[in-house]
């Protein structure tokens, strides 16, 4: 329970949201962090052994827990970054999120990761387990280090779009907008190339 800016007490929920193509490492943290809400991220396309998975644990948490799926891309680094954080987004604040990475295709837990990493502020965990020993490991919560001026930048940058219509689009001088555009090009956020644009690692920073 947590005390609200009214002062009355509401219901907190430990929420895991993990990918899934294996049931062991959803068990045990199920288990070890008593969890109440559980977002299983599947695939779009139709996987045997992601479905049997998926079966498993609603036939053994669905009666106890709230279990709800959302679908991902399997390959599409930023389309799986971006459906993630639209259901990061969606749990209420007050919940404590713990993000699950280990079972799954690489490119959906680096998807999720970076979902994370968007949203560290609301994260509580990023877990990974390993199959040797079942041992958590606990992976460091990162941020996108981007000032807000740059943040700017970034989501109003469009296609043949000049300097001084990106400029005038932000509010910021030439000055500072150049040295935005190069300070972004070093984290490899945007590009150049028959004028800027955003690179997939800048698409998933401007969420």
């Amino acid at each position: 329970m947590v005390l609200n800016f009214n002062g009355f007490f509401v219901s907190m929920a430990n929420v895991l949201i993990t990918t899934i193509y294996s049931v062991e490492s959803i068990v045990l943290a199920i288990t070890r962090f008593s969890i109440d809400r559980v977002f299983l991220l599947s695939s779009q396309e139709f996987d045997e052994k992601q479905q049997e998975a998926l079966k498993q644990v609603k036939d053994n948490y669905s009666k106890v827990l709230e279990i709800k799926e959302k679908k991902i891309p399997v390959y599409d680094i930023v389309k799986i970054t971006e459906k993630c954080v639209e259901l990061i987004d969606a749990i209420p604040n007050k919940d404590k999120i713990f993000i699950n990475i280990t079972p799954s295709r690489k490119t959906q837990a680096i998807g999720l990761l970076y979902a994370a990493y968007k949203r560290a502020k609301l994260i509580y965990k990023i877990i990974y387990i390993s199959e040797e020993k079942n041992e958590i490991i606990t992976l460091p919560v990162l941020e996108f280090l981007i000032t807000e001026s740059q943040q700017q930048v970034l989501e109003n940058l469009k296609p043949e779009q000049s300097i001084m219509e990106l400029a005038n689009k932000v509010k910021q001088s030439k000055a500072m907008l150049y040295r935005n555009i190069k300070e972004l090009k070093e984290k490899g956020l945007i590009e150049e190339e028959n004028g800027l644009k955003l690179t997939d690692a800048g698409k998933i920073a401007r969420m």
